[in-house]
């Protein structure tokens, strides 16, 4: 009976995660919009470019990407190519699943271990118009991973669950 209250709190964790990386996405989209509409209008209209305006709305989409990313794992929306896959007996498509969340889970591991080591290589560097630490930049990666790899284990503690407990 413990496996179970744990295995809902990872669940509930991953929602919680995946509800802050939605909120995030919509600021993160927002902002970039608002600077690149006033970047556009400052060139064009008053003749007059921000220098900072295309670095900033540049790093804003890599954050956008990968914390993209992970709520697209979460609600399970990545394109994929299921012909195959619809043919399988339930039992199969199981462990199909286990297989990919698996995978999956490695490879988010492997994002979180040399994202950081990539960050932490970087620290001292800036960026070029906003002198913006590159670290912050490149922190995207490991979190992201981080993020991924939550919800893989969520998905995975589900499927292993899910013939044993009965609603």
């Amino acid at each position: 009976m413990q496996k179970e209250g744990r295995f809902s709190a990872l669940e509930r964790l991953s929602s919680s995660c995946n509800t802050c990386s939605e909120s995030s996405l919509l600021v993160l989209g927002l902002t970039m919009t608002v600077i690149v509409i006033v970047q556009v209008f400052c060139r064009y209209i008053l003749n007059h470019s921000l220098f900072w305006s295309e670095e900033l709305a540049r790093t804003l989409l890599v954050w956008l990407t990968f914390i993209g990313a992970s709520v697209a794992y979460y609600r399970c929306i990545h394109p994929g190519i299921d012909i195959f896959y619809r043919r399988f007996s339930r039992r199969i498509k199981r462990y199909a699943r286990i297989a990919v969340h698996g995978t999956s889970l490695t490879f988010f591991l492997v994002m979180v271990w040399y994202g950081s080591h990539f960050t932490y290589f970087v620290r001292l560097q800036t960026t070029p118009a906003l002198s913006l630490p590159k670290w912050v930049i490149f922190l995207v990666i490991p979190v992201s991973g981080f993020i991924l790899a939550l919800h893989a284990l969520a998905y995975l503690s589900k499927e292993f669950t899910k013939d044993r407990i009965k609603p």
